[in-house]
């Protein structure tokens, strides 16, 4: 877009003299024209007659003569057909007649190649227009508004005022619609200004102008302000007031204006319903958005393909999927956004899913959702490349994520921010940093998120040379780095041990860049310490910055503590962490191994004590992996699987290897019945080793694994695999509910950051 121009409005507004004692509505500027039984307007609403728009066409051509009015029809239906040429055809017709004097129907043509999206030509016809009027001036500023030229609008506006026209209530709504568009609070204020000092910010289209322009700009409050001053609200009205509230974060509150249009009798229309339905999304109230459902069945709106996306995507988000596919499977005809809310949809529900499981079959039916797409022979959109290479990330899904980005290149949207950076986000996931490096270095736009994303990247890889050597290229770009930018980089400090760099980085961050420390940034850095075994200049650094931890913080500090002998800190960390009476069930066990390692059955008594009381699940471990397009899952000690013998045997066969390179198996600790004893378990079986030792004989040779845990990899099980990397030659990548884990010959991308636990 075009920068703001130098326009203020300083030139007195001069209103019709008899604007304020007869308000307009919210239709658009219009000029009745009543010739033959034809009545037609501007905005194209009004019913003209049946005209054979072909032979028409070829009557033109044949230099047949018509009555102006006969043009309207035509011109309407250049609109309908978003026809330029045809357009072209009539105007030169137009030209050839005294029609040309006609005011009425060269603003009608001025409209006609505004909304073909010709702004160019738009503009010409004006220009030779014999005189002009308020219409034709607001027509032109419009079609600049709608066309994405606000700037041109305002010097339009300024134009109309030097030339002595009188704007009226429409003309200022667009006017402010165009401040909307160019975010300027300064030029919008002007307007509102000499609204106030005409008293018509009480007028329907001025008042819902004033709503969206506030609401557009943050300031939902005086948004507000302008609709409650709005004498005559119309269905417009509340609409523009709800959608505020949504768009301003107050989803409970434009709720209650919707409760409140109904006492005043407002029909919703379908935009209503659509943006009432998001307020639910968000909230997710299922309850209302039920009743919006039925409600939108009594007003005869479910044949409203935007209200049947809406009621799906709210019925997949709240995990109701078999009223979703219900409603889903009566469509008859599908537009693309119904694809997309239900591949969003199911993508949104992995991550309300209530295991890592579920969440898996939900992705996989998004997959599957977006082959039905492609078999339509309907197009993906930039939207729908983004929601599903989100779902490929989530799945470790890389082989569809490379058939995808494959179908991306070919449909020419890599060039597309949203799509690049969710592709590179999904290789990074998936543990393919190298494919993540080759998509990078193709981008022909790179914003920051595309930067931050590769340098977060490359530091979970454990490549921390490569992410602070790339944060330095785009500091050299003169890209502006945020706050997700420096956890990736003190991130890569941490994983490389790298102490003086990293304070470095933090003290540029905070005197370059002037952004303010979070959470994210002192657990790095915490992190960092931890790593080092200097577990005091850890909590030194918590005192001296003077900030809260968090559980993640404290439960870091506390494994730290464990795993390098400090066990006065680290019962000092567990009862930070125990105050905070954190919901994991995981954090719990960390706590409650710390305790029996150490022999404290008071100790042990009183958390699993705490635990009973917030009513914590049992902690499942689960890992599963996909071959071929097939789901496999797994659970520890698990011999029901059908192929339990030669997984066995082959992971006994493993083990023993493993154990000639010098492999230690460790037994796990647990709580027994009695609560002053304590016992071990094996962690032989373990879900991932049984995943793995699968995926080693259903999968070629040099193929890499892929594995997907509910839970974080133990200690035993995080060693054993590094020599199963090496011992077959295999990359094998486990995510767990913590973070990636990509092993290659021996070494562990996260730095051996398991070893902590």
């Amino acid at each position: 877009m075009a920068s703001l121009p130098s326009v203020a409005v300083t030139r007195t507004l001069k209103l019709d003299p008899d604007f304020r004692k007869h308000p307009t509505t919210e239709k658009s500027p219009s000029i009745s024209y009543q010739r033959n039984q034809t009545q037609t307007h501007l905005d194209g609403s009004s019913e003209i007659r049946s005209v054979d728009f072909r032979e028409a066409l070829s009557m033109i051509k044949e230099g047949t003569k018509f009555e102006s009015s006969y043009y309207v029809p035509l011109l309407q239906e250049c609109i309908n057909k978003n026809s330029v040429s045809e357009a072209h055809i009539v105007h030169g017709h137009i030209m050839k007649t005294v029609t040309q004097e006609d005011l009425f129907v060269m603003t009608f043509l001025i409209n006609v190649y505004a909304k073909c999206g010709s702004m160019e030509n738009a503009q010409k016809v004006f220009d030779n227009l014999l005189r002009r009027n308020v219409v034709s001036w607001t027509t032109l500023m419009t079609g600049y508004v709608h066309n994405s030229q606000p700037e041109i609008a305002i010097q339009i506006f300024q134009e109309m005022l030097e030339a002595g026209a009188y704007p009226t209530n429409y003309t200022l709504g667009t006017a402010l619609n165009a401040c909307s568009s160019l975010y300027s609070v300064m030029l919008g204020k002007q307007f509102h200004a000499y609204i106030i000092k005409y008293q018509i910010d009480f007028d329907t289209s001025v008042g819902n102008a004033l709503c969206s322009f506030y609401s557009k700009l943050g300031n939902l409050e005086s948004a507000i302000k302008a609709f409650q001053r709005i004498r005559e609200k119309n269905v417009i009205s509340w609409t523009s007031v709800i959608s505020a509230c949504g768009d301003n974060g107050e989803a409970a509150r434009g709720l209650r204006f919707f409760a409140e249009m109904l006492t005043e009798d407002i029909i919703p229309n379908e935009f209503t319903l659509t943006s009432v339905l998001s307020l639910c999304c968000t909230m997710l109230s299922l309850g209302v958005g039920a009743q919006i459902h039925s409600f939108s069945i009594k007003l005869g709106y479910m044949s409203s393909l935007p209200i049947k996306n809406s009621i799906m995507y709210l019925y997949l988000k709240c995990g109701c999927i078999s009223e979703a596919e219900k409603l889903f499977g009566k469509t008859e005809t599908f537009s693309l956004v119904t694809w997309n809310a239900m591949i969003s949809g199911h993508a949104q529900m992995m991550d309300f899913a209530e295991d890592d499981l579920s969440a898996y079959r939900s992705g996989c039916e998004a997959l599957n959702i977006f082959f039905n797409l492609n078999q339509s022979g309907m197009k993906p959109d930039s939207f729908t490349f983004s929601s599903i290479l989100t779902v490929c990330s989530r799945l470790v899904a890389i082989e569809q994520g490379e058939q995808i980005h494959a179908q991306i290149i070919k449909s020419g949207f890599l060039s597309e921010v949203v799509v690049g950076t969710a592709l590179i986000n999904m290789y990074n996931k998936c543990g393919s940093i190298e494919k993540a490096t080759k998509a990078f270095v193709e981008m022909d736009t790179r914003t920051m998120i595309l930067w931050t994303s590769m340098i977060t990247g490359f530091s979970q890889h454990g490549q921390s040379q490569q992410a602070l050597q790339l944060f330095e290229d785009m500091r050299l770009a003169g890209v502006r780095p945020n706050q997700i930018t420096f956890v990736g980089v003190l991130s890569a400090c941490s994983h490389a041990g790298m102490v003086k760099e990293a304070l470095n980085y933090f003290e540029m961050m905070q005197k370059v860049y002037k952004i303010k420390p979070v959470m994210d940034h002192f657990a790095c850095l915490i992190d960092m310490f931890v790593r080092l075994g200097r577990l005091n200049e850890a909590f030194d650094f918590i005192k001296k910055n003077d900030f809260e931890p968090n559980e993640f913080t404290w439960s870091l500090l506390m494994a730290g503590c464990r795993s390098h002998g400090n066990l006065e800190l680290g019962f000092y960390a567990a009862e930070q962490l125990l105050k905070l009476k954190p919901k994991d069930t995981e954090t719990y066990v960390l706590v409650l191994n710390m305790y029996l390692s150490a022999g404290r059955w008071k100790d042990v008594s009183r958390v699993r004590k705490m635990m009973k009381e917030e009513k914590l699940k049992k902690l499942h471990d689960w890992s599963w992996i996909s071959i071929k397009n097939k789901v496999y899952s797994f659970k520890p000690n698990d011999k029901s699987h059908f192929h339990s013998a030669d997984i066995y045997k082959s992971l006994e066969n493993l083990l023993d290897q493993a154990k000639s390179l010098g492999y230690e198996s460790l037994e796990a600790l647990e709580v027994t019945d009695g609560d002053e004893e304590k016992a071990y378990s094996s962690t032989a079986y373990h879900s991932e080793k049984l995943a793995i030792a699968f995926a080693l004989l259903n999968t070629p040779n040099a193929a890499p694994i892929r594995v997907i845990k509910s839970i974080f990899m133990c200690r035993d099980c995080h060693n054993f695999v590094k020599f199963i990397s090496l011992l077959t030659a295999r990359e094998i990548v486990i995510r767990d509910n913590k973070r990636l884990h990509k092993f290659v010959n021996g070494h562990c991308s996260c730095g051996e950051f398991s070893g902590l636990f």
